[in-house]
């Protein structure tokens, strides 16, 4: 009977438990009924989610144009910072450039090497094993136009590429300036100017279409230039042409006892501050050499080397318009100025060639010996040269008579061989002079 009776209380409780179920599921659906008909959209309607997302979207919208607007008057102020940046660094570069002369001229004064400061650059590392090369081309100067206003208007005019030929003269020389000036209108050169040093070579001048210069009244030089001799006269030049530097040109000086048979423009290297022909009659004396001295007193040390080279000839040089170019003129035309009187072509040289020494502080300006056949001295025409068949054939840029006294009638007869062919013109002379 027990049985029976377990089971039935069993099932009782079953039941009871599906029941309550079954009423929460009741429940549940009834309490879902009812807040579907309430709230038949949900708790956050389309309407809320749309103003939600529209106020975020307007806030970001707000956002992002604030940032644009701020970011274009940002980007407006950067351009004008920078336009204010550049102007200021281009000013501090004319400071610089300026101080940099001012502080090269001072210590130039006082002689203190060792403060001297040349800005050339940016610091660089050394690169391999021959691929090396210092500098060797100074930059020029700034032109300034206010050194002489009425120089700088002529120069203008006549200078092609900011280069021209540039000779003295006076009433002593009129004979050869005219053979010299009639070569270089031969050849066809347009950028060439006389130097009058007085009333009688302006008016030549005039009279035949040679553009000239006369420089404003100066008592020491007008006393040397009206009457003064060829070395007296060429010693002025080493004053006159500063200006012409300082004004930004290239200058090719040029004595007038010279025959020009080239344009000698197209043969220049412009890679230093100085280029001259040379005094050397040949490769070894024109370019430099070896040369052994002998003092049998030293016994085993009785041999010493040394370097030697044949003078630049001061009446041919080309002078780029650069800081050392222009010092080497002051300090040529200083000593020339001074007691002992010395010959200007010595003391171009020693200025351009010695060393510093105890005592002493070089020239650091930079050199270049012409082309001994192109750029031609009278040594090596008459001794050399016209005794060669091959050499003969050779059209030089220039031949200087820098050699021979009996100037004029030499340059003739190069201009009768090398512009009308004349193979006998440079026979009748002999290789040097008569005394």
């Amino acid at each position: 009977m027990a049985g029976p009776v377990g089971r039935r209380d069993k099932n009782t409780a079953q039941s009871g438990r599906g029941s309550r179920i079954a009423v929460a599921i009741v429940i549940g659906i009834l309490f879902g009924g009812i807040f579907a008909f309430l709230y038949p959209h949900g708790f956050f309607s389309s309407t809320q989610a749309s103003n939600f997302q529209g106020r975020r979207l307007a806030k970001s919208i707000l956002q992002i144009g604030s940032t644009t607007c701020e970011s274009s008057e940002r980007v407006n102020m950067l351009r004008s910072d920078l336009a204010d940046l550049s102007s200021k660094n281009d000013e501090l570069k004319k400071q610089v450039r300026d101080l940099t002369n001012k502080l090269m001229a001072a210590e130039q004064k006082n002689g203190n090497a060792e403060k001297q400061v040349v800005v050339v650059g940016e610091q660089q590392k050394a690169g391999p094993f021959g691929t090396v090369k210092g500098i060797r081309t100074n930059p020029i100067v700034l032109p300034d136009d206010t050194v002489n206003p009425r120089l700088s208007k002529i120069l203008k005019k006549i200078a092609v590429k900011n280069e021209l030929i540039v000779a003295l003269a006076n009433s002593n020389v009129k004979e050869m300036l005219e053979v010299w000036f009639t070569s270089i209108k031969k050849v066809g050169i347009p950028n060439y100017l006389v130097v009058a040093l007085d009333n009688g070579i302006a008016d030549f001048c005039k009279e035949n279409d040679v553009p000239f210069y006369t420089r404003d009244p100066d008592e020491d030089i007008d006393s040397i230039a009206k009457s003064g001799g060829n070395h007296a006269v060429s010693g002025l030049k080493f004053r006159i042409l500063r200006e012409f530097l300082q004004l930004g040109y290239g200058v090719l000086l040029s004595d007038v006892d010279i025959v020009y048979l080239q344009n000698p423009f197209d043969h220049i290297y412009r890679d230093s501050d100085v280029e001259s022909m040379s005094d050397g009659h040949d490769n070894m004396t024109a370019y430099g050499y070896n040369d052994v001295s002998d003092d049998p007193s030293m016994g085993w040390a009785r041999y010493a080397h040394t370097m030697r080279i044949w003078v630049y000839n001061s009446g041919f040089f080309y002078l780029r318009p650069t800081v050392p170019a222009i010092e080497l003129l002051d300090r040529v035309a200083d000593r020339l100025s001074h007691p002992p009187p010395a010959w200007d072509q010595a003391v171009f040289n020693e200025e351009l060639f010695f060393p510093s020494h105890p005592g002493y502080i070089g020239l650091h300006a930079s050199k270049r010996t012409m082309d001994r056949y192109m750029f031609m001295n009278s040594k090596t025409l008459f001794k050399q040269v016209r005794k060669d068949g091959d050499l003969k054939k050779l059209k030089p840029v220039i031949v200087h008579l820098n050699y021979h006294p009996d100037k004029l009638p030499r340059m003739k007869a190069v201009m009768e061989f090398y512009f009308d062919g004349k193979q006998d013109a440079l026979e009748p002379f002999p290789d040097g002079s008569d005394w």
